[in-house]
């Protein structure tokens, strides 16, 4: 039986043995204590009332969408950590440096990567690579050091998998060369070892300094100690997004495990595949713009009875290489291994077991799924306070926003149940963000900002936070002013280039729509139509903020900016063959005339095989949707009001079945996350059950193909879906369908208390997501019977309540009785 084998077969027997079999009567299991970032709230939370799983971790698959496009990161990190250490590939698709198909090589070990990305590879800084071996004599000057010289496949196991394993806080590979590697990681710094097949002479260990994931380094230095082998270095950086660039540095030394390594008995810098004995630093080398670059030391073996392990640590800085020395320093001092892996373990047990659930009469495949689903939603952003470059500040400072348009949804909503904290801290860095560049950051890496994909999406961001936790926002060290001047910033002052921050501010102002037909030199004249809806729902949630505050004025004011979006909605536009389907959103010029772009743009009908992805030429006035997908989503702050544009609501539900029997709908595009769960507005809770379980029989699974594409914000919305909730950002509202489990439980450190959703009438999923007694038919809080079968408040949350669904069989059954039953919409008299 292979490692995975093994490992499946344990996880499957853990869940039977260790979780609840009686979701009616639970019995209550104290969880394990363990230490995170989080542990002065974490003490004064109940423990769940179900049976706890104590070792979520081994419930989290991290292989989920590794190949197909996934671009999933599976190496070694902690919650939001900086650094993420895993193996490169010569993959095409290796935006998150691994690929989970055994043909490409491995081709080094780096220290930062990001997860879910599109564009150009992003990161994959400072690998590390070993030999064992180097040519017929073995020589220092033999090695072949370059990406293409040392690339190596990985062992392939008997199911055809490449040899690889890991959890959360870990990872290890077994190459075709015999070298077995294992990667586990601090916030800043990470821990390799190198366990060398037996006999070896020569060890040796490569440093990478130039090669990232574009080859597009310049300016590097580098420096050996010869006496202990540490090489420090950095090099420029092209942003994998946008047009910026970054430096970064490292700081590499090396310990054997268990036996004196002592100093290198050769070392030199390299460039290409010439290493050059004896030189300490590259201007003892000739080289030109964007060569490959690095150290190459040589160790004795181990000449006990055990192995040779070689442990390099490795920091990382965006400051400096010295800083990067002293990450390493601090946060591993000792080199023990066992120890960063056992720790980084505890913080993932800590974060995911806040969300527990009861598997029985459930699929053990669902339970990992949700797990891993739900361990992605933590890997960005990434905290790399003290290692902002562009100013001092005692702010906790983030990146690796990819992108606000594609986590604003669901990701930081999912955050709100359970990680708070954590949820606090991004919400101060971004606002420290905005005070010293003017604008809430949209979409960042590496320090570099990125092209901004929708509107100004930072600004739902902190309204979810400060809708709901302005109660606790001072102690959480959130200023409500500076939030709110930060949000002002974004919806008031036109930013100098709004491809980047901000948004196209002043004809926003004057026209309530952004016209087709009017060029700024501040940015691109693209993407219309989105922006323009994009836009109105930002000046929602600063709608909901100024209302918190007391600000009526403003509150009423940018409601009303809310429903802007009418101003791009053409009532006559019809499908080309399909003439019932009438009104569709727009492009329309600064006169007022409507624009036209074909209803079916982008999408698989189009007849121009079009995109709509950025491309400074795009006038159709969409991103990443059809103008029918866009239509029926991007007004999430008044459905209502589009039921009504659309003819009522059985014409809605009647271009929703359209937007999916013909195959409008894309699981891959943010635009189409919420529609599945639009039935809910027009009194039929029932279809939203069965489409949304739909989509995960069609799309989602723990195979390594199981993502339909980037990751991106995927993980928290299928958690969601999982779940059997749908967020609203920047309101107090979740959309409710039925749990994939007889129970699940949310833990919120912050208020101490645990909300419990129980399913009564749990006969388990049905695999193809259709029919079922998956249907709500009553909802009861803490015992009361709830106004509505189609969503439930945050005070659920804050209450720690217990949340009792009656379930049938029956799909027909609506919300309840009476408007206040349907999620509220601003037309009806919501969110006031």
């Amino acid at each position: 039986m292979s490692w995975s084998q093994a490992k499946t077969a344990c996880i499957i027997a853990f869940l039977f043995i260790t979780v609840s079999t009686n979701a009616a009567s639970p019995t209550s299991l104290s969880t394990v204590a363990l230490s995170s970032s989080s542990a002065s709230f974490s003490t004064s939370a109940p423990a769940p009332t179900i049976s706890s799983i104590r070792d979520v971790t081994s419930l989290v698959n991290l292989f989920v969408g590794t190949t197909n496009g996934g671009h999933t990161f599976p190496g070694a990190t902690l919650p939001h950590g900086m650094v993420k250490a895993g193996v490169d590939t010569d993959s095409p698709g290796n935006h998150a440096g691994y690929d989970g198909d055994p043909q490409f090589n491995a081709t080094g070990f780096s220290q930062l990567h990001d997860d879910g990305t599109g564009g150009a590879v992003p990161l994959s800084l400072f690998k590390l690579w070993a030999f064992h071996t180097c040519g017929p004599l073995d020589t220092f000057e033999e090695c072949q050091t370059s990406i293409a010289g040392r690339k190596t496949l990985r062992k392939v196991l008997p199911n055809g998998k490449p040899d690889d394993a890991a959890e959360p806080g870990y990872f290890s590979t077994n190459l075709s060369t015999g070298i077995r590697v294992e990667l586990t990681s601090t916030r800043r710094a990470a821990l390799h070892r190198y366990t060398f097949p037996s006999p070896v002479v020569n060890p040796r260990m490569v440093v990478d300094i130039t090669n990232d994931g574009q080859q597009s380094s310049t300016d590097p230095v580098m420096t050996i100690d010869p006496q202990t082998g540490r090489v420090m270095g950095g090099a420029s950086f092209a942003a994998s997004f946008g047009p910026g660039r970054f430096r970064a540095f490292t700081c590499v030394d090396f310990k054997g495990d268990n036996f004196q390594l002592g100093a290198p008995t050769e070392f030199g810098a390299w460039l290409g595949n010439f290493p050059v004995k004896q030189s300490t630093n590259l201007q003892q080398l000739y080289f030109g713009f964007r060569d490959e670059l690095g150290a190459l030391l040589t160790f004795p073996p181990h000449l006990g009875q055990g192995s040779t392990s070689i442990l390099a640590r490795v920091g990382v800085s965006f400051i400096s290489a010295e800083q990067a020395c002293s990450n390493a320093e601090e946060e591993i001092p000792d080199f023990n291994f066992n120890a960063i892996r056992t720790s980084a373990n505890a913080q993932w047990n800590d974060l995911l077991g806040r969300i527990q659930v009861s598997t029985t009469n459930v699929d053990p495949e669902v339970v990992q799924l949700f797990y891993s689903s739900l361990y992605r939603t933590h890997i960005s952003p990434a905290d790399y306070t003290g290692e902002n470059p562009k100013w001092n500040s005692t702010e906790p400072y983030f990146d690796s926003f990819y992108c606000n348009w594609d986590t604003y949804r669901t990701l930081y909503s999912i955050m709100a149940l359970h990680d708070p904290e954590d949820f606090a801290r991004i919400v101060r860095g971004m606002i420290n963000i905005q005070q010293h560049e003017g604008w809430l950051p949209e979409c960042r890496g590496a320090t570099a900002q990125h092209f901004i994909q929708g509107g100004s999406n930072g600004d739902p961001i902190l309204a979810e936070f400060f809708v709901k936790f302005h109660e606790h926002a001072a102690a959480l060290n959130v200023s409500s002013s500076a939030l709110y001047t930060a949000l002002l910033a974004d919806a008031e002052t036109q930013s100098p280039n709004w491809d980047l921050q901000g948004r196209q501010a002043n004809i926003w102002k004057t026209l309530g729509y952004i016209p087709s037909d009017v060029w700024e030199p501040s940015g691109t004249n693209t993407k219309q139509v989105s922006r323009t809806l994009e836009y109105a729902f930002d000046d929602f949630a600063v709608s909901q903020v100024a209302k918190i505050l007391g600000n009526t004025s403003d509150g009423a004011k940018y409601a009303q900016r809310a429903g802007n979006f009418i101003n791009v909605w053409n009532p006559r536009t019809t499908v080309p063959g399909n003439e019932t389907i009438v009104g569709m959103m727009q492009p329309r010029f600064a006169n007022g005339t409507f624009n036209f772009t074909d209803p079916r743009h982008c999408s698989v009908h189009d007849p121009l095989q079009s995109t709509c992805f950025l491309n400074a030429a795009n006038k159709d006035g969409f991103y990443e949707g059809s103008p029918i997908v866009v239509s029926e989503y991007y007004v999430p702050q008044d459905t209502a009001k589009l039921i009504e544009l659309q003819g009522g609501a059985n014409k809605f539900i009647e271009r929703l079945n359209f937007i999916f029997d013909q195959n409008y709908f894309d699981s891959t595009d943010e635009p189409s996350q919420q529609i599945p769960f639009m039935y809910h507005y027009a009194n039929r809770p029932g279809l939203s059950t069965q489409r949304s379980r739909q989509v995960i029989a069609e799309f989602y699974n723990t195979s390594s193909n199981g993502l339909p594409g980037n990751d991106g914000a995927m993980g928290s919305y299928v958690a969601f879906y999982l779940a059997g909730l749908y967020p609203l950002p920047a309101t107090r509202q979740f959309l409710l369908s039925s749990p994939y489990f007889p129970q699940i439980s949310f833990t919120n450190p912050i208020f101490g208390k645990t909300t419990t959703i129980k399913a009564t009438n749990f006969k388990g999923n049905p695999a193809s997501g259709t029919g079922g007694t998956v249907f709500i038919k009553s909802v009861k809080i803490d015992g009361i019977p709830w106004k509505s079968n189609c969503f439930i408040e945050w005070d659920a949350f804050i209450n720690g309540s217990t949340i009792e669904l009656e379930l049938t069989n029956d799909i027909t059954i609506p919300c309840g009785n009476g408007i206040d039953a349907l999620p509220p919409s601003l037309s009806t008299g919501g969110y006031d």
